[in-house]
């Protein structure tokens, strides 16, 4: 079964102590909010922490509080420690992969559940 964005590649380049410096530009649903721009390694940390949480909350889906407890537990002690503030930075690539496609919200869930958004290829 293929998922949406599937293909996206994770560099090595995983901590501020590796030397790089490109940002990635995080996008919100919210109109007239600017986008924020993060370090990559920190998206790329976030965002496979954040799909593997979602993956396993299977159809009921994650709340935000889920992500914010168990995206932690997903990060290397450098990731961590090197991160800053952890509810901050899961909202933001949350926000990011919903305007991407690759998560969306659970219909009539309060509090608001996100789910995995599976691709149309098999």
């Amino acid at each position: 079964m293929a998922y949406a964005s599937d293909s996206f590649a994770i560099s090595e380049n995983k901590t501020p102590a590796s030397g790089g410096r490109e940002r990635v530009t995080c996008a919100t649903p919210t109109p007239g909010k600017a986008a924020t721009r993060i370090p990559r390694w920190k998206y790329e940390a976030l965002r496979r922490a954040i799909r593997h949480v979602i993956v396993s909350a299977g159809s009921r889906g994650a709340t935000l509080d889920d992500l914010v407890e168990a995206v932690p537990q997903r990060l290397t002690a450098d990731e961590l420690a090197d991160l800053g503030s952890v509810p901050w930075h899961v909202t933001t690539v949350k926000l990011d992969l919903e305007v991407k496609g690759e998560i969306q919200r659970v219909a009539g869930a309060s509090p608001v559940r996100h789910v995995r958004i599976l691709s149309d290829a098999a």
